[in-house]
Parts: structure tokens; sequence; C-alpha cells
């Protein structure tokens, strides 16, 4: 014991801070000494009490690891993972980097699509995007932003490999060392140079190693050569993409496996556009590019991609569609947070969706108002339940416990889809209204798919978790206060609003938050009996999840949600004050 008194943050007793605390005392009345004070082992009492210290605190690390562990995996990780979605778009970078790159200088406003190597660059993009089976997705991920584009972006995937089609036969029918692979890959290696390092290269392996989501290794490390890439850029390019997806994803060696049409394309422009091209090979090599170079139909030195993708669909002329790309080319985007709050990130900026399709404000107005609305009723209804449960004999109470509690032992669905039957123009409780000639035969109330059906459902549904906490905190209040309210003249009334409400209030705080968190992210009741009228947010939360799958939408509508909970929380604890909240004791 000491005469010092303990801090908020202190315990009596044998603990290594008081150890410390008392060896501090000890050596100040004691006065100066000549060493440190020394613990049963010889070494100085700091540091061992110290070690013990730290023994300690990691000894109580070990008791919660497995908890925060079961946090961070169930808890922390999926918010963090919404919270990346809803702003994640690197989908459209990966799939096309050159056609992203080579957007750089057009702009939406320019009025005209893009130059002739803004659809080089989507040829090339959209060749290995083909063989991966990656385009799809990227179409579904535009389609979200401008529709028609997913269609597009699968007919190009479809007909991409006929592009160039008369150069490719044309270099095929010139000989017949084309219909080697084994050439090919010699074609590559030609020289005593060691390989290519040009920026061109590294660009395809990695666009390469994007799109095929494998680690990649070079077949050769002296492949291409640099003679190779030097005469003919776009074929060496070509066909390092080519190579590294066969020998990578494909598992086979490319000198067995015959090249991309865009490996014969890009060949023929080579050619076209260098006529020395041959001049740096010797051989069977140089006689067989001759060939080629002599029989590619005329004007393939001016070969137009442009006008390709545009007989293959005019819709590749459109500004609309190369708008979105440019748009939503960056690796994070703030388009899914403008949906979901009524607007739109088009080629032109943000502007505001159409009235006939601003629906998510309105879902959140609805969500907020309706679930405040269940949680008010909960309240009315469920208050005079837990006072009687709290105020009657135990064998009675505990009979209406078991009543309460019925509802959990039934399926959610089974529960809401009774509802449904009874809330129906033709259902129980109308015909219970008429016979009693409340309500006339043709003038039935509408109790169903609207907000009402809502809201009676979820009131039966959550209930029970307005009465058992505040039965819990209701059982803690003493019947001797109100008695002695009422002996010293108090009304039953004011006995009850001046004494027992206040001390029943932190009941009331911890039901309302169970039932309002609870209601707020409700999918399945108001999906089954709120027809238009009363869905939540969460059923479109839902949809987008399940149905459209548009993963990004549905996470920044959560993220929103979370912080609209968090900002009412926040908002609770300033007026209520969440210290009040309490479960009983």
């Amino acid at each position: 014991m000491t005469d010092t008194p303990l801090g908020p943050d202190q315990i009596s007793g044998a603990t290594p801070d008081n150890a410390l605390r008392n060896a501090d005392r000890a050596a100040a009345k004691d006065g100066p000494h000549d060493g440190p004070m020394l613990a049963a082992d010889g070494t100085p009492l700091r540091r061992s009490l110290n070690r013990a210290l730290r023994r300690q605190k990691l000894r109580a690390l070990a008791l919660v690891a497995p908890l925060l562990l079961f946090i961070l995996i169930t808890f922390v990780a999926p918010i963090a993972d919404m919270l990346f979605r809803s702003v994640e778009n690197q989908i459209v970078g990966e799939t096309l980097p050159r056609t992203v790159a080579a957007l750089d200088d057009w702009t939406f406003a320019d009025g005209e699509p893009p130059d002739e190597a803004a659809y080089d660059a989507l040829y090339s993009d959209m060749f290995l995007a083909a063989e991966a089976k990656t385009h799809t997705r990227l179409g579904g991920r535009l389609n979200y932003e401008t529709t028609g584009i997913s269609s597009l972006f699968r007919q190009a995937g479809r007909g991409v490999a006929d592009i160039g089609e008369a150069q490719i036969e044309a270099i095929e029918d010139s000989s017949e060392a084309w219909d080697d692979s084994a050439f090919w890959a010699g074609l590559m290696l030609t020289g005593d140079e060691a390989a290519a390092d040009t920026d061109l290269l590294a660009d395809a392996r990695a666009r390469a190693r994007i799109i095929s989501g494998e680690p990649l290794a070079m077949p050769d490390e002296t492949w291409p050569s640099a003679a190779a890439a030097a005469a003919l850029p776009r074929t060496a390019v070509a066909y390092t993409e080519f190579a590294l997806y066969t020998w990578s994803v494909d598992e086979d060696p490319p000198a067995e496996e015959d090249p991309w049409e865009a490996v014969w394309l890009s060949l023929a422009l080579d050619l076209a556009a260098n006529p020395d091209a041959p001049s740096a090979f010797s051989g069977a090599q140089a006689e067989a590019l001759s060939a080629a170079q002599a029989a590619l139909p005329p004007g393939t030195a001016d070969f137009s991609f442009r006008d390709a993708f545009l007989e293959m669909d005019e819709d590749w002329g459109s500004l609309d569609v190369w708008g979105t790309i440019k748009a939503f080319g960056g690796p994070y985007t703030s388009g899914y947070f403008l949906s979901a709050a009524d607007y739109s990130l088009n080629p032109e900026g943000v502007s505001a969706m159409p009235e006939d399709e601003q629906i998510y404000r309105t879902l959140f107005v609805r969500t907020l108002v309706m679930s405040l609305t269940i949680t008010l009723s909960c309240i009315l209804l469920g208050y005079p339940v837990a006072w009687l449960l709290a105020n009657l004999p135990l064998r009675t109470a505990n009979v209406l416990m078991i009543l309460v509690l019925l509802p959990f032992w039934t399926s959610l669905l089974v529960r809401t889809s009774a509802w449904k039957v009874l809330l129906q123009q033709q259902g129980v409780i109308n015909d219970i209204l008429v016979w009693l000639g409340i309500v006339s035969d043709g003038g039935r109330l509408i109790l169903i798919n609207n907000a009402t059906g809502t809201i009676i459902a979820m009131t039966h549904i959550l209930l029970p978790f307005m009465i058992l906490p505040l039965y819990s905190v209701m059982k803690t209040i003493p019947p001797s206060y109100l008695r002695a309210a009422k002996s010293l003249g108090a009304t039953d009334w004011t006995a009850f609003w001046r004494v027992y409400f206040p001390q029943s209030v932190p009941g009331i705080g911890a039901g309302s938050i169970l039932v309002f968190i609870l209601a707020i992210g409700y999918y399945i009741t108001p999906e089954i009996v709120g027809g238009t009228k009363g869905v939540f947010i969460s059923n479109r939360i839902a949809y987008h999840i399940s149905t459209s799958l548009n993963w990004g939408l549905a996470a920044a509508l959560g993220s929103i949600l979370l912080v609209l909970v968090l900002a009412l929380y926040w908002l609770y604890d300033r007026i209520v004050g969440i210290d009040n909240v309490k479960l009983g004791g």
C-alpha cells in the first residue's frame, strides 16, 4: 500500500508498473546510491521489470491476436476491398494500353474521331485481347457508361483476325517457306548480334504479361535479334507478343505454332514501309522476304486501320465510343460514385442524368426515412411489451418471452412470404376489415407492393431486436423507485415520465441502433413485399452484384451507405451519447 493516490490508468497490487514506481520512491527516500538497484538475479531492477512488462504485454497481445485477425479478415478486409472496387478501373488501361496512350492528344471537343495512330493501336490491343478473351469483359465494363459498346467489342473480337486478309494471303502464297513455323522463329533469330532491347519490345513483353496474367519467360535469351528488330520492327513486336503468350499461356514452343494473323499483317506493313528490309537477311530468308514483298497488293504502304474498323462497324467512327474509352482510360475513376449520385462521367465531362433515370438519391432518402420509421414503430410497439416482460411474474413473463423469440425459429423467407399473403387485397387483413365493415369490398386497402407493406413486414421482423435490449434494461430498474415517487405525491404518469422512462433510455438507444442498422441494409423483405415503391438502396446493390454484375457501382453505393450510417452514428453520439447505450446491468 502507498499513500500516493492511484491515477485513472493505474491499479493496485503487484504489477510491473507499480513495482517500478515503488522502486523509484524507495530510491528517492533512501537517498543516492553508488549503483542501480539490483534484482535477485543480479540484473538491474529497472531492466528486469521492463523485461517482465514486455512479456506481459506480449502475452496479452497473443490472447487478443486471434480476435484481431478474425476482425481484419471478415470485417476490415471486405470493407477495404469494397472501397477499392468503387474507384478501381484498371481493366481499360490494361486491355487497351496503346490505345489509351494514343488518345492522350485527342479530345472529344475536336469533333472528329482520332487519327490513324489510335486505330493502329486499337488493332494491336484488340488482337491480343481477343486471343486472351478479355475483350468481352472490357466491353461489358464500358457498356455501363455507353450503351452498345459491349456488342461493338464482341464484334471486333471476332473480326479483328480478318483485317488485312488480302496482305496475309499474298504473303502466304508467295513462298512455301511461310507455312513452316520454324522459319518464322529463325527469321527472328537472324544474325549473330545480341537480342534487341528496344522500348517497343519491352512494351510488347509487358503487354503480353498483363494480358495473359502469367509469369513470362523468354524462350531464348537471344531472341529476337537486333538485326531482325531493326529491319522488321512491327513484326518483331507482334511476334514477341505471340511467342510470349504461346510460351507462357498455351505452354507450346513458338517455333512449333503458326503465328497470329497480326504477325503476318505486321510483316506486310514492314515490307511495304522498308523496301530494303530483305537485304538485312541472307539465303532462304532473304528470298522469301523478297518474294513476299513483290506479292503485296498495291496500296499496302497506305493501309488504313481506320478504314478496316469502319468497314467492320461504322460505330468505330463514333465520338461517343472513343470519348468513353478516353474518359475511362485511367486506373481509377470517379464514375461509379457519380453514377451513385445520379450524375454521369461522359466524354464531355460530368453531367446530371436524365430525370427519368435519377433513382439513387430517391432510394437513399427512401431508405433512411423508412428505416427511421421502422425504428420508431419498433419503439412504440416494443416498449409496452418490454415493460410487461419486466414487471409481470416470472412464470407469465417467460411465456411471453417465448412468444417474442418465436419468430427467430421461423425462416425469414417464410415470415416475409406470409406477410405477402396477409397484406394483399384479397388477403386475410382486408377480408377481416371488410367483414367488420371498416372498409367496403370495393375499397380494399392496398397494403402490398408499396412502402406500407415494407414497414409492416419489417417492423414485425425487427421487433424482437428492440424488445430484448429494452427488457434487459428495464429488468434492472428497481420497482421501489416508482413506489417512492408515488409516495411523494407523483401521479402514475409523472412517476413514469420523470423516474422510469429516463432510466430506460439506454435500452431505447441500444434497440434503436440495432433495428436501424439492420433495417437500412435489408433487401429480402423489401424485394418481396415492397414492389417498386418500397424497395431500399440495398436492393439495387444486390441487383448490381448478382444481375448486372456492375460491382463497381454496387461498391460505390455500399460505400455511400456506409458513410451515411457512420454520419448518423456520429450525430447520435453527439445528441444522445453512445456511452448512454447499454444492454442492461
